[in-house]
């Protein structure tokens, strides 16, 4: 389930945005200024970024241009008004993967997303580094200290689930059902288990977690 990040201060165009794309079985979040967006863009794991261009604060080619910057590699999607080339232009230099001009028709804007998404899905996606840890997703592979860390696929899963949505917090649900086989039945106390397993392999002190970190009476969140 892909995460979108709607960027967009007219409330009807954002309600009506979020309203269709969680219908498409997207995780949809909307924000209605470029200085949060540019937050919780660092800040948080998304799949795909729907960003406008007239926004307060700060405009969202300002917007683009810090997330690049901060090599942020979310794909960006520009939606904007302007017609001019010399804007559309301007957006897909700061980094922009695309643009939709307003008024846009729904089809449009859904398969640019479903492009945009592929394309992603289809680029490498690198190594992630947090305290002496480092996640290797093209090799499936943690290193810690330099060294490697031998870890199942299922734990793999789990821990990538965790960077990739890191400083959200996740349900037990939500992680079984991005880390175990469609139709697995799962208990929480397994899914309990397993957090407690992947603990040992990239905290310093599991008993006193930093980085997966439970959230009581909801479930854990990575702050990686």
């Amino acid at each position: 389930m892909a995460r979108i990040l709607i960027v967009e201060d007219e409330p009807d165009i954002a309600l009506g945005l979020k309203a269709d794309l969680t219908n498409q079985g997207y995780e949809v979040e909307t924000v209605v200024d470029g200085a949060t967006a540019i937050r919780r863009g660092k800040g948080e794991a998304w799949d795909l970024i729907l960003l406008d261009i007239m926004l307060p604060k700060v405009d969202g080619f300002d917007v683009c241009r810090e997330l690049r910057q901060a090599r942020v590699k979310t794909p960006i999607i520009m939606l904007t008004a302007k017609t001019h080339e010399a804007e559309k232009v301007l957006g897909l230099e700061l980094g922009a993967d695309d643009y939709v001009t307003k008024p846009f028709s729904p089809h449009e804007l859904r398969a640019r997303i479903k492009a945009a998404l592929r394309r992603s899905s289809e680029d490498s996606l690198g190594t992630y580094c947090f305290g002496e840890c480092e996640v290797d997703f093209d090799r499936a592979e943690l290193r810690r200290g330099g060294e490697p860390v031998e870890v199942t696929a299922l734990e793999f899963r789990l821990l990538s689930a965790f960077v990739r949505r890191r400083g959200k917090v996740l349900t037990r649900a939500q992680l079984i059902d991005l880390a175990w086989e469609p139709g697995t039945f799962v208990s929480d106390r397994v899914v309990d288990t397993h957090i407690l397993h992947l603990r040992k392999k990239i905290e310093p002190a599991p008993a006193e977690p930093r980085y997966l970190l439970g959230v009581r009476g909801i479930g854990y969140r990575f702050d990686g």
